[in-house]
């Protein structure tokens, strides 16, 4: 027993050294890269298609409108067209994360839209009140459909079906069968319309990279600390230099004078730009830093697992619609101030399916547990060159919507392919 003793010792020691061998062993380039492919291979793409689907459309309508899609003007018109839809989606990227729906997303940005019009407009009261009011109703009408969903077990698909019905009906009664509100309070014209100092843009471009890349350096300094598995120093390098190179030249270009006449300068980045950005730093870090996070992907991987293990399926899917409806309605209120206006149809028509399609081509998975706040900012993008470049060209509205169907279907295509092959290897 006494010879027994130390040879199962060691024997232990040697498989808990193998069983954490992967966290623990060098990380060169090569590994990582030959890492990476096998994920590839694996069905965990990632963000990888909607970022070669950007490359592609920016190749294809720059060769196709060498003189005017690249513009200045063209480049600033489209970070404010996508910006409704990105937020939106960004709200939905929550609620597909548990494999759930929200059909009633973008109709309920369009009534938010309209309360806040309503009592800007009609009680006089200022900004920030109607904003908030606003966004308190998106709060309700997604709690409302969250406790249909998580208490009464009704598909998510059919409760918020009832609500895009319903809620239609809502906005027609606020604004009346033909009319539409005017939305001219300076501060919500400024959102879409209205660009930030230049000085400003070229501020926060710059600490948005010293953030960004100090928070890689110092997450792979501490990992290599502790002897832990990290990415090669020259691929986080690497990854900082682009972002910073992504951020910089976004800001230059935005920067520069793009007003038609000679007499005025326009220049400077939308302030919508940087909502989006904060609400994706906030989004970002919800998700992937916080406990709430990894409670969604765990209930979205697995709800009766994540029951087992003591997490509140229930609160955890009365929250996402929380989320989604919060967030449709900062996207009808980027909607209104880009048009300057409510009407009857906002939200309507293919608001919800353009932001339904940003998600799931940005990298968030149908099947839930899969997707990240950067993916609704990746599809929205991906979605505003599709709509903008084939205006650009003149293409019929008929073409417009068969070729971002064709798009959207083939974004849904590669999800269901991705998963059965993750299913494949285990």
């Amino acid at each position: 027993m006494s010879t027994d003793l130390p040879q199962s010792k060691e024997a232990a020691v040697k498989l808990a050294d193998s069983d954490f061998s992967n966290d623990r062993r060098k990380h060169d380039m090569n590994s990582a890269l030959l890492d990476y492919w096998h994920k590839i291979k694996a069905g965990e793409l990632g963000a990888l298609p909607a970022i070669l689907g950007l490359i592609a459309l920016v190749v294809l309508f720059t060769a196709l409108k060498p003189d005017t899609f690249l513009s200045k003007g063209n480049i600033a018109n489209l970070a404010t067209q996508a910006l409704p839809i990105t937020i939106l989606a960004m709200g939905l990227v929550f609620v597909l994360l548990l494999g759930e729906i929200d059909l009633s997303a973008g109709v309920a940005s369009g009534v938010c839209a309209a309360v806040m019009a309503k009592l800007m407009v009609d009680s006089g009261q200022s900004w920030y009140v109607a904003v908030l009011s606003a966004v308190a109703i998106g709060v309700v009408i997604g709690t409302v459909i969250g406790w249909l969903v998580a208490f009464l077990r009704i598909p998510s698909f059919v409760v918020t079906l009832a609500f895009f019905l319903g809620v239609q009906g809502i906005t027609l009664w606020l604004i009346g069968e033909s009319g539409t509100v005017p939305v001219r309070d300076d501060v919500i014209v400024a959102l879409a319309n209205k660009n930030m100092p230049i000085w400003l843009g070229w501020v926060l471009a710059i600490a948005c990279v010293a953030a960004y890349s100090a928070t890689l350096l110092l997450r792979w300094r501490r990992q290599h600390v502790r002897n832990l598995h990290s990415k090669p120093l020259g691929l986080v390098i690497a990854q900082c230099a682009v972002v910073a190179a992504a951020l910089l030249i976004s800001t230059y270009v935005l920067s520069l004078d793009r007003a038609p006449s000679p007499l005025i300068t326009l220049g400077g980045i939308p302030w919508g730009v940087l909502l989006v950005g904060a609400l994706l730093v906030i989004c970002t870090f919800v998700l992937g830093r916080t406990s709430y996070g990894r409670h969604i992907y765990a209930v979205g991987g697995n709800a009766e697992a994540a029951r087992r293990a003591g997490i509140n399926v229930t609160r955890i899917k009365i929250s996402v619609f929380m989320i989604a409806s919060a967030l449709a309605a900062v996207s009808g209120i980027v909607a209104a101030s880009r048009l300057s206006s409510v009407a009857t149809n906002s939200g309507g028509g293919n608001t919800l399916l353009y932001a339904v399609g940003a998600a799931v081509i940005g990298g968030t998975s149908l099947f839930g547990g899969r997707g990240k706040a950067r993916d609704a900012v990746l599809g929205g993008l991906v979605i505003a060159l599709i709509e903008n470049g084939l205006g650009l060209l003149g293409t019929k509205a008929y073409l417009s919507y068969l070729i971002t169907g064709i798009v959207l279907l083939f974004a849904a295509s590669i999800d269901a392919l991705a998963r059965r092959r993750r299913s494949a290897g285990g």
